[in-house]
């Protein structure tokens, strides 16, 4: 459908744009982000495998890459249920890191930052509609469910059949 065409791309941009920009500025995206890190790691730290990475820059810069990355699928309409997925889960950490309007004591501040949080609000909505857009095609659970029906009716008759039989 020509929506979906138009829509993807304009509500991919963001994602990528944002994600270009922390790779640029690495380190101050991950001055931001250092407090809502350790607080989300300090109790497991010891538990994480050493593979898993905890330094913010390289926190900051997977993130960036998920965003252009599932950016750019959402774009072009290939994998787009998961790549809406990838953005939504990559928005919530950027959103409740960037974007503590809450803990801002000026007003003027405290404003624009509770605007872009409600941005991003609208945004993740945005992605969770196309992460659950089945592109005009029967949901995999609406196909079950049907499956499931079928199956049953033939079970029946072949049962019915069976039981004539003896």
């Amino acid at each position: 459908m020509l929506i979906r065409r138009l829509a993807r791309p304009m509500l991919a941009s963001i994602f990528i744009m944002g994600g270009i920009g922390a790779l640029k500025d690495t380190p101050n995206h991950a001055k931001g982000a250092a407090p809502l890190l350790e607080k989300a790691t300090d109790p497991v730290r010891d538990a994480l495998p050493e593979q898993v990475p905890t330094d913010p820059e390289t926190l900051v810069r997977i993130d960036a890459g998920v965003k252009i990355g599932a950016g750019a699928l959402l774009a072009l309409g290939k994998f787009p249920r998961l790549a809406s997925l990838l953005l939504a889960g990559s928005i919530i950490p950027t959103t409740l890191a960037a974007h503590r309007f809450w803990e801002e004591q000026d007003p003027q501040v405290r404003s624009e930052q509770q605007i872009h949080f409600l941005k991003n609000l609208g945004l993740l909505g945005g992605v969770l509609l196309a992460a659950v857009d089945t592109g005009g095609k029967p949901s995999v659970g609406y196909r079950a469910r049907k499956s499931a029906r079928i199956a049953k009716k033939t079970a029946k008759k072949t049962g019915a059949k069976n039981a004539k039989k003896k």
